[in-house]
């Protein structure tokens, strides 16, 4: 199979898939804490300011670049799926202040990014590498286009992603439709950072007990309270995820 057949390509290349993603992925008011969550990670590890370049991979449609340019960055998103280039680019079109938004959206591959060397100041990556055929190729192509920093996330092996990840996979072998993601080891991602001259200096890891519990019991305040119960015990830190870093380059490299 290559890389063009595999889901993460197929799947996103449906314009139905496209234009429903943020009512699924975010709809509803667990959808939408767990968008403020990713949000509040986003802007406070990066810090956005005006004059900052920031490279989104795998934008999609446009949620994480809108946001780093409300906040004044300048941002470039890249995605394979023309369809969900074609929401962002909608919602740009539709947004009231989009004309002082620097936002420009491209076609593009993570695994081939069509930018010289270290041409952003930060790139950023949310929910891809859990779906790319080939993650290792694109955490290096993010630290490439890189010039300080690198912020990515990714579920948690230590967490109830891992059980969710199997029976995806095992729904997608007798041929469901799914996404049959994988999980990550924080040494993993670590790894890969280092190899490629990059450091982790921020770690932020979310939800201990599954978002589809959260989103089956549709009360914010339930969510609130139990993970914040969870993370005074301490177990946020040990089996939270998605789990999101930030890495910047080492001064040697």
């Amino acid at each position: 199979m290559t890389d063009r057949e595999h889901y993460s390509y197929t799947l996103y290349a449906d314009p139905a898939t496209a234009q429903n993603f943020d009512a699924r992925r975010f709809g509803g008011p667990i959808g939408e804490l767990v968008a403020a969550q990713q949000a509040q990670v986003l802007l406070s590890f990066l810090a956005p300011r005006a004059g900052q370049t920031i490279l989104d991979i795998g934008t999609g449609t446009g949620r994480g670049a809108f946001l780093l340019a409300s906040a004044g960055a300048t941002v470039t998103g890249v995605d394979a799926s023309k369809e969900m280039l074609a929401v962002a680019r909608a919602r740009a079109a539709a947004h009231a202040d989009a004309r002082a938004l620097a936002i420009d959206f491209r076609e593009g591959d993570a695994h081939a990014l069509d930018f010289p060397d270290r041409s952003f100041d930060a790139a950023v990556s949310l929910r891809v590498l859990m779906h790319t055929p080939r993650w290792r190729m694109c955490i290096a192509e993010l630290c490439r286009v890189a010039r300080h920093q690198v912020l990515l996330d990714f579920p948690s092996a230590r967490s109830t992603a891992l059980l969710q990840s199997i029976g995806r996979k095992l729904i997608h072998t007798v041929g469901g439709t799914t996404e049959p993601y994988r999980v990550f080891l924080d040494r993993q991602i670590v790894g890969a950072l280092h190899a490629n001259g990059f450091r982790v200096r921020a770690v932020d890891r979310q939800f201990v007990l599954p978002i589809a519990l959260h989103k089956t019991i549709g009360s914010p305040s339930f969510t609130r309270s139990s993970e914040r119960l969870l993370e005074r015990i301490g177990a946020q830190g040990a089996f939270g995820s998605p789990v999101t870093v930030l890495a910047e380059r080492c001064e040697s490299s």
